[in-house]
């Protein structure tokens, strides 16, 4: 029993370690005097694997955009990326393969 307190308390303070600090630049607009809102957001997650892969290569492209309004874009961005990665665009076929076999 106290193996398992330990251990969990360990993952806990490992888990919280990797958190993400603030962002110093959210709700602050960019060079454009533009800040990122809800639908940029799930436009930004939508394209994310493309522009992962090409922020790898350059320095011109980031995966996320720092100037943002903050909840909205971050909830925006989140259910674009699912909306590709994992639950509508891809997901579906793999559901409908699924059914047929």
């Amino acid at each position: 029993m106290r193996r398992t307190a330990i251990l969990i308390l360990l993952l806990v303070f490992v888990f919280a370690s990797c958190a993400p600090g603030p962002n110093t630049a959210e709700k602050t607009p960019d060079k454009e005097g533009k800040v990122a809102g809800f639908w940029k957001g799930i436009w930004h997650g939508l394209i994310s694997p493309i522009t992962f892969i090409i922020s790898i290569f350059t320095k011109n492209v980031r995966f996320y955009e720092v100037h943002n309004s903050g909840f909205w874009y971050n909830f925006g961005f989140v259910l674009g990326a699912g909306l590709f990665l994992n639950g509508g665009i891809l997901g579906s076929r793999k559901a409908r393969r699924k059914r047929k076999q």
